[in-house]
């Protein structure tokens, strides 16, 4: 058995986002001798950060009031909204009057770079004394005799392509801690393993996902109106398909511009990415950024099952927070608010009881789940169609969810119908002209980092279905939802065909792990460090 380290702290808190600093700065403030280090498999703080981002600013101000005088990232204040739905040629602008009744108003909001917004609250943590270690996954939970989570194991360091300890071995330490906080994100792979170990999910919906895509463009001068928000739906997906853009103008003539596909999606033969670029060829959108820039790209699954579909939050040891937790405001398009009160919840309930028990019960009794009660409807409603969902959004928005029915949530991997029983739309998609030309090039724009040494980060639990079953039933969707070309079906030099994992090109989305149809594939934490870098994103 392997020989490692051990360290001792009060609270071991997975991921360096949103939800997990909060939580360490409000420990902190509250309880300043307890011990806490925060662990982050990115390379640094930030690197793993994406999201639109409009931020709600409240439950920031209220946990760092000094926040809009010492934040010197990009805050972009809100200016104008636009919603449109979109056709092949055209658009159609919602009236403001709806879009300002409704979740989707951003008034005293403002636009920032998740990927600069979390170093700084990092440097918050630090200076009242959290620890916080980047370039560290935690690859599994640790256990007492009693079962309960007693902290998490780093993952090894130097393992070779064969699984064997190369020369540059080093065994990952155990952090032993009185409560572990989850705040991995969206899919977290260790709070996958923990809600199925303690069944979580008893009585809840299946959590359901979005595929998130997003770019930094740099545009020719005269084009950007700083703080102005354009969100649409509609084309290029069909009205059976949930999806929908976002354009935000920030800045020094730059722009994010990003696309999101609900992974319920039917058809086995719908491309995401392609969707995504699509978009950015519609007449109203290339004129604005022909002749400009990509400085940066990404790509990551959105949490968005929401009141539905949000697990129990505490275990013995152990309690979920932000998006590992499912806590986004899909109908808001909006999860950093959400996450940061979710995390400062949690430590007020820490500093308080000093153990997770009762935290469930407690964000349950928050004005955070009471806006995710709000607007459970939105999401599922896309089931029955874009204009079915588009009246019930009406509906939501006006009586604020206080309505007598719930929609339900269904898996993602279970919406995908086989090859033979779907015959997929004409999509009306056309010529495509500006960049990314392929997938290989958007993931070059991430500033992807894996060591091709280690093994494969994506464990597939059988093959041999992809060759057969798979390959039959559904074409291999693999390669069409995967945003980084890391699954590939490819010639096995004997007549035959095998899958072939790129695991380099991950940007850790963790979309396979959600959408795969016979559920066989799993995403693990690659080496510490791995991974794409979104700084500016």
């Amino acid at each position: 058995m392997t020989e490692r380290e051990v360290m001792e702290y009060d609270v071991v808190i997975v991921g360096a986002g949103p939800a997990g600093l909060a939580c360490a700065i409000r420990l902190k403030q509250l309880k300043p001798d307890l011990n806490i280090c925060v662990l982050e498999k990115a390379s640094a703080v930030g690197a793993h950060s994406l999201s639109g981002a409009v931020l709600e600013s409240g439950p920031l101000e209220a946990l760092l009031p000094n926040w809009r005088t010492e934040y010197t990232g990009m805050k972009v204040p809100a200016a104008e909204d636009d919603v449109r739905l979109m056709t092949r040629t055209g658009s159609f602008k919602l009236p403001n009057w709806a879009v300002n009744l409704s979740p989707m108003n951003n008034h005293g909001n403002f636009i920032v770079s998740l990927g600069q917004l979390t170093p700084w609250m990092a440097a918050q943590a630090e200076a009242l004394g959290v620890d916080i270690f980047p370039g560290f996954a935690a690859a599994e939970a640790v256990f007492d005799e009693n079962s309960a989570v007693k902290g998490v194991r780093i993952g090894d360091m130097g393992i070779e392509k064969n699984g064997e300890p190369g020369p540059n071995y080093t065994p990952g330490v155990e952090i032993h801690a009185g409560t572990t906080v989850l705040a991995e994100g969206s899919r977290g792979s260790m709070s996958k393993q923990l809600i199925a170990k303690y069944n979580l999910r008893d009585g809840i919906d299946p959590p359901t996902f979005g595929l998130g895509f997003k770019e930094l463009w740099q545009l020719p001068p005269g084009r950007v109106k700083p703080g102005r928000i354009e969100h649409a739906f509609g084309w290029p997906l069909d009205t059976a398909t949930y999806g929908g853009s976002f354009l935000y103008h920030l800045d020094n003539d730059r722009v994010y511009v990003g696309y999101v596909v609900g992974l319920n999606y039917k058809d086995p033969r719908l491309k995401p990415f392609e969707a995504f670029q699509q978009f950015k060829n519609h007449p109203r959108i290339k004129p604005l950024l022909e002749g400009g820039e990509i400085l940066a790209a990404g790509a990551r699954t959105i949490a968005a099952g929401g009141y539905q579909s949000l697990p129990r939050l505490d275990m013995p040891g152990a309690m979920l927070i932000g998006d590992a937790g499912g806590t986004l405001n899909v109908f808001k398009i909006k999860g950093i608010h959400q996450a940061i009160r979710s995390g400062t919840l949690a430590a007020e309930h820490l500093a308080e009881q000093g153990k997770a028990a009762g935290f469930d019960a407690r964000w349950r009794n928050s004005a955070g789940h009471r806006e995710l009660h709000s607007v459970r409807n939105f999401k599922p409603a896309f089931k029955r169609g874009l204009y079915f969902a588009m009246v019930n959004a009406g509906i939501e928005s006006l009586l604020k969810g206080k309505v007598p029915w719930t929609l339900r949530n269904t898996a993602d991997w279970s919406s995908l119908e086989k090859l033979s029983d779907y015959a997929s739309p004409d999509r009306g998609w056309g010529d495509r002209t500006l960049p990314p030309r392929d997938r290989l090039a958007s993931v070059f724009f991430a500033g992807n980092v894996h060591d091709e040494a280690q093994p494969a980060h994506l464990k597939v639990l059988d093959t041999s279905i992809c060759v057969t079953r798979c390959t039959k039933e559904y074409g291999n969707p693999c390669q069409n939802f995967c945003p980084a070309g890391v699954y590939e079906m490819v010639d096995d030099g004997q007549g035959g065909r095998r899958l072939q994992i790129n695991a380099a090109n991950c940007v850790h989305c963790k979309a396979c792990d959600i959408k795969d149809p016979y559920e066989i594939i799993n995403w693990t934490t690659p080496e510490g460090g791995s991974g794409p870098n979104y700084q500016n994103m």
